[in-house]
């Protein structure tokens, strides 16, 4: 594990708000959240003899009391990384709800006695459901699936910043290649997160012109066929289907074997195959493929089951 704050033993600590910090804070949210979270800065911080004492009550016994303060006693930790993401323009109470989801699986999977403090375990679970909930709201279509994509999707601005690249369009070449260089991902994502990041979702309720003559969704044509007609050419295919089967047990046998094996089979037999298997020659295989055609098509046009005329 990684952490920017390494204290006189060599682990990551995490650095809880500060008041400072929560002036800061109460700035930049409403007043139901300042409350919150001063409310959350009332559940007493724990050292480490208690926290490693209510973790085992927790993992070994499901004690829900304890659960219960381990979360509020960590719920600093989840404001602080809520701030860090607001860059993101989501709502600050999302993240503390995600947050909180995050440092709950990070108790009921903690191991106290692996030696390590829980705030430094539940750090990574935060994290991961703040970031998983960032991506899911930026846009509506997925941003990122894979683990490249996601860090592409957090870092690429901050590497645009760097390069300065500051153009609305596509990337240079050059700010391409050393974007891939140093995070390690592909020139193709890239290039599609730019493009991504560059646009915004947006409504097709929207009007589409001053007049109000429209949605934009009126504009948008559908190929596909309607529910009516796809109804209407199942049933179609089931009836000839069945027209089908009926044709074909009123042919004689080497009519319907010959049929099969010229129309009905994934790799058609040739006419030199069939002759030889037949013992006949090569024309008289095409002349009666032709002759059960024709009283399949007469019978599919006319309904008359008297095929074998």
């Amino acid at each position: 594990m990684r952490s920017q704050d390494y204290g006189k033993t060599g682990r990551p600590e995490i650095a809880f708000p500060s008041d400072d910090t929560t002036q800061v804070i109460a700035m930049s949210v409403d007043s139901g959240l300042q409350k919150y979270i001063r409310e959350i800065r009332k559940a007493p911080m724990l050292d480490p003899g208690e926290e490693h004492q209510l973790a085992r009550r927790c993992r070994d016994d499901g004690d829900d009391e304890a659960a219960g303060r381990l979360i509020a006693s960590h719920m600093r930790l989840v404001v602080k990384m809520a701030m860090q993401y607001r860059r993101y323009s989501v709502p600050v109470e999302d993240l503390i709800s995600e947050g909180t989801m995050g440092l709950m699986k990070a108790v009921e999977r903690f191991d106290p006695d692996r030696g390590f403090r829980l705030s430094t375990y539940a750090l990574w679970w935060i994290r991961a459901a703040m970031t998983d909930f960032v991506i899911r709201s930026w846009s509506l279509v997925r941003m990122g699936q894979t683990t490249e994509q996601r860090k592409l999707f957090f870092n690429l601005r901050k590497m645009k910043s760097k390069l300065r690249a500051y153009e609305d369009g596509d990337l240079r070449d050059s700010h391409v290649r050393q974007i891939v260089t140093e995070l390690n991902v592909s020139e193709k994502d890239v290039v599609a997160m730019n493009r991504r990041l560059a646009g915004q979702d947006a409504s097709l309720n929207v009007p589409a012109g001053d007049m109000g003559d429209g949605d934009w969704q009126d504009w948008i044509r559908d190929d596909k066929e309607t529910h009516d007609e796809n109804f209407a050419s199942r049933e179609e295919y089931a009836y000839r289907l069945k027209m089908l089967r009926e044709v074909m047990q009123g042919l004689k046998d080497r009519e319907r074997e010959i049929i099969i094996e010229r129309h009905l089979v994934e790799t058609p037999q040739t006419l030199e195959a069939l002759s030889r298997r037949h013992h006949i020659s090569r024309e008289r295989v095409r002349q009666i493929e032709h002759e059960a055609v024709g009283k399949i098509k007469r019978w599919m046009a006319e309904g008359n089951p008297a095929v074998g005329h």
